[in-house]
């Protein structure tokens, strides 16, 4: 029977070659030459020092084992393996435990590198990495351990020292994030990158483990991402309890989503020239039955690790055209309910078709929906089908809006490829306008520039009477904001439209002439 089916065979085979080819081989060595030496003489001897070193070499005395070969690098000079790396922290973590020192672990994630992968090409990606794990070995000490955890990742794990608190941490990481941050050139060009730090001092690290520890730091790395560009966040007990959280509630997202629990709120838009009712935005938002009501920021990610993306925005669409239906029912006029779509959902082939069925289903013209588009949706080279569903919306008489305007550095081709009928001036612009001139100018310009080209403007996070009465002055079309009000079920929307009616009910009249 062959070694390669007698499991038993191949472990002895397996033994006498390690055994051979090995450290072991050596402790034989003065015993044959001996042996060579006495019953053949110096020509015997001579024969035998030049036959063992073939030996071992064809036995494969010179070969790396498995294990010397997951000790090496990940193919990029210096830089250790995530297993090896790994394998680092269990050292330096039972060290620790041992003599009572310091340690902490920091993740860097380069977040640009698939931009730089579709702009450049990945030959170039590959040259940012090797530059960043280039720098960071050179500004780390030597016996500290630099390591490539992905293609986007890279990780430090610090040599033990008497003291390391909080405060060196954020130093060092500040320190990482500035090298790894420098420009890198390719083909003659510069290539900038962001680059976020995520890191866990080890007696902040929970379990008792190297793994756990990694874990922490690779948590904080996430969290560091979601904050980012360029952000820096420290490992705590809070982050813990949220991870646990959100692991909770990925497994409630599918019910949520079919019971009612996961639905729209709606938040009005006003026109600033009548005060009227323009428009509501529809806002997923997740009313727990034990953790009380969920904002989007912290759901939303665990909606797309469960896959339910997708659902979850017919389960708003649905419930917004039933709240459109509901106002037109009660006789209050409200224009048009906005609903949000990501860059996932418009590459769907089916949206048309889906849409346009829920818009028959409930006797809706296409202008009662707004089709809420981020502007980095626009600004990413969307691929095809993001192309023609959004093309085929507006053809379909949908309205389309840019939302977050300002921040993706839309061209102004692109607004009218999409056929955009609106763009919403992101809050960053909209903050503090009243009194800051240099936001004042912001917005003039982006106004200045809708008007040439025949687009309707909203501002978003509208907060003051002195933002709402200043970029009415300006001539923006439309406002949304907390000054205005907060996102609210259906159920209070009713109530707040006949209340803002009366409002404007009471609102003394310009006289425009004299009667005689």
């Amino acid at each position: 029977m062959s070694t390669a089916r007698n499991p038993l065979g191949a472990q002895f085979a397996t033994i006498v070659l390690q055994t051979l080819t090995g450290p072991p081989a050596f402790a034989f060595v003065p015993a044959i030459s001996l042996s060579a030496f006495w019953f053949g003489g110096e020509i015997a001897l001579v024969i035998v020092s030049c036959v063992m070193p073939i030996l071992y070499l064809l036995a494969g005395g010179f070969r790396r084992t498995p294990a010397e070969e997951a000790e090496g690098s990940d193919g990029y000079a210096g830089l250790a393996s995530r297993g090896h790396f790994g394998r680092q922290v269990d050292r330096v973590h039972a060290r620790a435990s041992q003599t009572g020192r310091q340690s902490a672990l920091f993740v860097l994630t380069i977040e640009d590198l698939e931009k730089i992968t579709a702009t450049h090409g990945t030959a170039a990606a590959l040259r940012v990495r090797e530059q960043i794990g280039d720098r960071l070995l050179a500004a780390m000490r030597a016996d500290d351990t630099v390591g490539a955890l992905s293609d986007s990742q890279l990780a430090v794990c610090l040599s033990l020292v008497r003291y390391l608190d909080l405060e060196s941490c954020i130093q060092m990481a500040g320190r990482m994030q500035s090298v790894a941050e420098l420009p890198v050139s390719v083909d003659g060009v510069s290539v900038y990158v962001s680059v976020s730090v995520g890191f866990c001092q080890l007696a902040r690290a929970p379990g008792d483990d190297g793994a756990a520890w990694l874990a922490a730091a690779a948590t904080a790395a996430a969290e560091a991402v979601s904050r980012g560009p360029s952000a820096m966040r420290g490992y705590s007990d809070s982050m813990r309890r949220q991870t646990q959280i959100r692991s909770a509630l990925r497994d409630d997202v599918e019910q949520a989503l079919e019971s009612g629990e996961i639905k729209p709120w709606f938040q009005p838009q006003i026109s600033t020239d009548t005060g009227l009712i323009s428009g509501f935005e529809a806002l997923a938002r997740w009313s727990h039955p034990t953790r009380g009501l969920i904002l989007p920021a912290e759901f939303l990610p665990v909606v797309e690790a469960a896959g339910k993306l997708e659902r979850l925005a017919e389960v708003v669409m649905y419930h917004a055209f039933a709240a459109v239906k509901a106002w037109d029912s009660a006789g209050v006029s409200v224009p048009q309910v906005g609903v949000n779509f990501d860059g996932a959902e418009l590459k769907n082939p089916q949206l048309i078709n889906k849409i346009e069925w829920e818009l028959d289903r409930f006797d809706l013209s296409p202008e009662r929906l707004s089709v809420e588009i981020l502007e980095t949706v626009v600004t990413s080279e969307p691929d095809d089908m993001i192309t023609r569903n959004v093309i085929a919306l507006g053809e379909l008489g949908c309205r389309i809006d840019l939302d977050d305007f300002g921040t993706g550095h839309a061209s102004i081709a692109s607004i009218r490829r999409f056929s955009v009928s609106r763009i919403k001036i992101d809050r960053s612009f909209v903050m503090k306008a009243d009194r800051d001139p240099e936001q004042q100018r912001m917005i003039s310009a982006i106004l200045t520039m809708a008007e040439r080209l025949n687009v309707e403007t909203l501002a978003e996070g509208v907060e003051s009477v002195g933002e709402h009465v200043l970029l009415a002055q300006l001539g923006c079309h439309h406002v949304q904001g907390y000054g205005i009000a907060r996102p609210m079920p259906f159920e209070e929307t009713l109530d707040w439209i006949v209340s803002h009616n009366a409002k404007l009910e009471d609102t003394p009249r310009i006289m425009e002439g004299r009667s005689r």
